[in-house]
């Protein structure tokens, strides 16, 4: 909507800023940020008031008595401030007849409401683990299908979206098996899907998952101003994408919230973001990666969320397979807090958050070791 201030430049020269997309992105961050901030004690009396507070879940066959039961009387479903920051600020900012945002938007969204009803279950019915995983995982992999759809069918992204970029390599992989376009389709939509539930098993301790989506949206946000820069792109052999770079408006609409989140989120956290926010942010994060065709990379810059969904894939497994735990609890953030000497929970998440930093350095610097 700010967009169309820079009509206005040939009588007031300064509207022009409203014309450079560094400068939307950076007013959507600060918006977003101070309606975060702003609406957050607003956001918790009214979760409190409804006694929106989720009952503590852990995964991977922990029993039950290693439970932190202490955040039971947390707030959760406070993803709906982040949300609803990150929509506001977006559609004030961004250039509204690009064709890109309503796909990220209605994505968002939709993860959103499908975390709500998945976080009032949990609320309302007293259900740990909420609606069927089952349920939940169709209308997951059903939005994303459509989200990926959506960019394949639309013109100036049909053209590439077919090719799998991989780090360090400067061509799109083309040939073999890889070529098949169903393959690169499924990929795309296991990355969005995984990302989503990815950031959710994460979202256990006091700013962590919120901080680390923070690191991870930054280095995407990179990606994709650098994608819809023709000049940029063409030197650092990425695929230029017409449109991408409003695109960096909605990521900085996603780190001015996050920060703001944060601002309540931290310990001792006044709310918790919960699935409402978690599949959502995990989404968006998921589609960006896919969008300037950096969904491998996500493997390294998403290394926390990675870490974190590993480690209950591998106690299941290892469970289930040999009847042993090779972690003493899941989410792997919660082994440490179980150790002989264990870690403090502002030390896991400050240290979770360092590792979240090096693994955006390192994938921003795969973009010169090509």
């Amino acid at each position: 909507m700010f967009y169309y201030l820079s009509v206005l430049n040939e009588e007031w020269g300064p509207f022009r800023l409203f014309q450079y997309v560094s400068f939307r992105a950076g007013g959507a961050a600060a918006t977003a940020f101070l309606l975060s901030v702003l609406l957050g004690p607003l956001t918790v009396r009214w979760l409190k008031h409804f006694r929106a507070t989720a009952p503590a879940r852990l995964e991977g066959l922990v029993p039950q008595e290693l439970i932190d039961r202490a955040k039971d009387k947390t707030p959760s479903m406070g993803g709906i401030l982040i949300i609803a920051s990150i929509v506001v600020a977006t559609l004030l900012w961004a250039v509204p007849t690009n064709h890109l945002l309503p796909t990220f938007l209605g994505t968002t969204v939709s993860l959103s409401a499908l975390g709500f009803l998945d976080d009032f279950a949990k609320v309302a019915y007293r259900r740990r683990d909420g609606i069927d995983s089952h349920t939940k995982l169709m209308f997951q992999f059903t939005i994303a299908i459509a989200a990926v759809m959506s960019l394949y069918a639309a013109p100036e992204t049909g053209s590439y979206i077919w090719e799998l970029m991989v780090p360090l390599v400067k061509a799109p992989v083309l040939t073999g098996v890889l070529a098949m376009p169903i393959l690169v389709f499924v990929l795309a939509v296991f990355v969005v899907v995984g990302a989503s539930n990815a950031v959710n098993l994460t979202d256990g301790k006091d700013g962590l998952a919120i901080g680390s989506t923070i690191f991870c949206t930054l280095t995407y946000a990179v990606f994709a101003y650098i994608c819809g820069h023709k000049v940029f792109a063409e030197y650092l052999l990425v695929p230029f994408i017409p449109g991408s770079s409003e695109v960096v408006v909605f990521a900085a609409a996603i780190v001015g919230s996050g920060i703001g989140f944060l601002w309540w989120n931290c310990h001792p956290a006044s709310m918790f973001m919960g699935d409402t926010g978690s599949l959502a942010l995990g989404g968006a994060i998921g589609l960006i990666a896919v969008l300037v065709r950096q969904e491998l990379l996500l493997l390294l810059v998403g290394g926390v969320f990675v870490m974190e969904a590993a480690s209950v894939l591998i106690q299941v497994a290892s469970f289930k397979l040999f009847g042993r735990r090779v972690f003493l609890c899941t989410p792997i953030h919660h082994h440490f807090e179980r150790l002989p000497k264990p870690w403090a929970e502002t030390q896991i998440v400050v240290r979770f958050w360092i590792l979240a930093g090096i693994f955006a350095l390192m994938g921003l610097a795969t973009l010169k070791l090509r």
